[in-house]
């Protein structure tokens, strides 16, 4: 089995760069491989980091090209092209899904039973894409999917009550993108539904715009993209939050991106659902009820997605005839 505290980041770039860093802090991983095709710059990154091991907790950290990377047990897929400002996550595909079908057929042959996470965007789109060039079961390759949007939902809702983020349960589901779905019908502070709370507050805030908070989730990265050109931090804690539980074995419930097989009656398209996340990878998906019209959001995500994947070049879904 692959050892899991051995960790690949594949991409040194903002994302790639701060996601080392908050790993390195956090005591997870033994090994840290930077990958990056700017071989100064994931040296540079290595470094850097390097000079504050006497802080962190112990841990190797390295700059290394991919084929040196054989042996890592998960591998975080940072890279691609960039998102420019304006652009939606959906037209970077035909940029990206080269880029990161090449990489999945390299972890493929040289670590055969890693976990690979996906973070380059679109990242329904791309997850797709790796599990099918890889040929990796579905539980193995995981997108980061929805864990950021469900973490950014929560802080508007805590902002708007006036709690504790960590108190308030909600999550987003379906795409990582402007097709995403705010799951109101679970939603809830401290244990008592949004709608209960909402009826009995005295609070003037004028009630709870479902519209304009799901809006803000959605359009989040839109503004800090303009604002900073890239979103790194908060990206860089949620994917730490999947590594810890697959690492730990924690079996926590993370709204990642894996293939759904039946799943609300969808099949052939990887999208973000609530999934126990282990040291086995991603699954089950808790299939819990869903009000009608989140179900249907949730059809219309995989629409969308679907008809992208659709459009791929054929040779990005398929696993070389020497790796089969």
């Amino acid at each position: 089995m692959a050892d899991l505290r051995r960790i690949a980041i594949v991409g040194a770039g903002a994302v790639g760069g701060t996601f080392a860093y908050t790993l390195m802090q956090r005591g997870l991983a033994s090994d840290i491989a930077l990958v990056d095709k700017d071989i100064d710059r994931a040296g540079g990154e290595a470094l850097d980091l390097a000079h504050g091991l006497f802080f962190v907790p112990p841990v190797g950290i390295r700059a290394a090209p991919l084929e040196e990377c054989a042996g890592a047990g998960i591998f975080v897929i940072t890279a691609g092209a960039k998102q420019r400002p304006g652009e939606s996550r959906l037209e970077l595909v035909g940029r990206n899904a080269g880029i990161v079908a090449g990489i999945a057929r390299t972890i493929a042959r040289i670590s055969p039973e890693a976990i690979i996470i996906v973070v380059s965007n679109p990242v329904d789109v791309l997850t797709y894409v790796t599990l099918r060039a890889s040929g990796f079961e579905r539980s193995r390759v995981i997108g980061s999917g929805t864990v950021l949007d469900s973490a950014r939902f929560r802080f508007l809702l805590s902002r708007h009550c006036h709690v504790d983020p960590r108190n308030v349960h909600a999550y987003v589901i379906g795409e990582h993108g402007d097709s995403e779905v705010p799951v109101w019908s679970h939603t809830n502070i401290g244990g008592v539904p949004i709608d209960d709370l909402c009826a009995t507050c005295d609070a003037p805030c004028g009630g709870l715009d479902r519209a304009a908070i799901a809006a803000a989730v959605r359009e989040s990265a839109y503004h800090v993209i303009e604002a900073k050109g890239a979103t790194n931090y908060a990206v860089s804690l949620a994917l730490e939050r999947i590594v810890a539980s697959i690492v730990r074995n924690e079996r926590s419930v993370l709204t990642v991106s894996t293939l759904l097989d039946g799943e609300y009656g969808i099949r052939e398209v990887c999208l973000s659902l609530p999934t126990i996340c282990g040291n086995h990878g991603a699954g089950p998906i808790i299939a819990s009820p869903l009000a009608q019209a989140e179900r249907e959001g949730l059809e219309g995500s995989a629409r969308v997605l679907r008809d992208t994947i659709a459009a791929l070049p054929a040779e990005t879904l398929t696993v070389p005839i020497a790796s089969r």
